[in-house]
């Protein structure tokens, strides 16, 4: 007994004394993974402005969190992402009968972040008081409407943390058909949103959703990217760039988001 209470103080003792990792921790990541999320954090601290950066591998359960992650900044358009998960999700419910026509817009929303199509299913399906109350079920714990502009799906402040935990559930949470038709249209989008994580190269097969506005109250930029790279989907990325920049501010935040895609993944997936 009183050599099992040895082992056990030991055992107590080396715990207490392991170190904690910090947020941004990279130790499960491989070793070129490792020096690629640092060369890709340097790279995001010397642009303009604040970069908020989630990488995961749904494979080990390693997480990179920069220290903007938790930074609120303007979503744009990528909550359209999570307009598509409600509307399919309502619709398995019985709650709403999606037509040929909102199947249409949900695709252009998907395809080319249409905006009259995100408005036409905002309003036709409840606005705030349907689609924002289900949002945080599908990770968007941190998101907030603010009392100086419309509490629309194009204002909503957000995180990077949330568009990982968004863009995670629709990997893991919804059922197979949705998921697989998601992952579809986000391999497939139009020309307009070939960047941010799409930077990944095409080894990668790389899948977006992105957003970008000149939202900021002086008018300078915000460039977001929420998706997914690699076999089977294993990495999620999530960035958003608050770019403070107001002239060339969109070529400044695309050139950023792409960049640090393209260093953490280009060349990574060998054959």
């Amino acid at each position: 007994m009183k050599r099992l209470s040895v082992i056990l103080t030991a055992i107590l003792v080396a715990v207490a004394l392991t170190p904690v990792a910090p947020a941004g921790a990279t130790t499960r990541f491989d070793r070129e993974l490792q020096a690629r999320i640092a060369r890709a954090q340097a790279y995001a601290d010397s642009r303009p402005g604040d970069t908020g950066i989630v990488l995961r591998d749904r494979w080990t359960g390693a997480v990179y969190r920069s220290q903007a992650a938790g930074t609120l900044i303007w979503a744009c358009s990528t909550p359209k992402l999570a307009m598509v998960v409600d509307l399919l999700l309502r619709n398995d419910s019985g709650a709403v009968q999606l037509t040929a026509e909102d199947r249409d817009l949900m695709h252009r929303m998907l395809n080319s972040s249409d905006d009259a199509a995100a408005h036409t299913l905002w309003t036709r399906y409840g606005g705030e008081a349907e689609f924002a109350k289900r949002f945080p079920s599908y990770g968007m714990t941190d998101m907030r409407f603010t009392d100086q502009h419309p509490h629309h799906w194009g204002w909503i402040l957000t995180t990077a943390n949330d568009l990982d935990r968004l863009v995670n559930h629709v990997l893991t949470k919804l059922p197979r058909q949705h998921r697989d038709y998601i992952v579809r249209e986000m391999r497939a989008v139009d020309v307009n949103q070939q960047w941010g994580v799409w930077g990944a190269g095409a080894a990668a097969r790389p899948g977006n959703k992105n957003g970008w506005s000149d939202d900021n109250d002086d008018g300078s930029w915000i460039m977001n990217s929420v998706g997914f790279v690699g076999p089977h989907e294993r990495y999620t990325l999530s960035l958003m760039n608050n770019t403070k920049v107001i002239q060339n501010g969109y070529e400044t935040g695309q050139e950023t988001t792409t960049k640090i895609s393209e260093i953490l993944f280009k060349g990574y997936f060998k054959g």
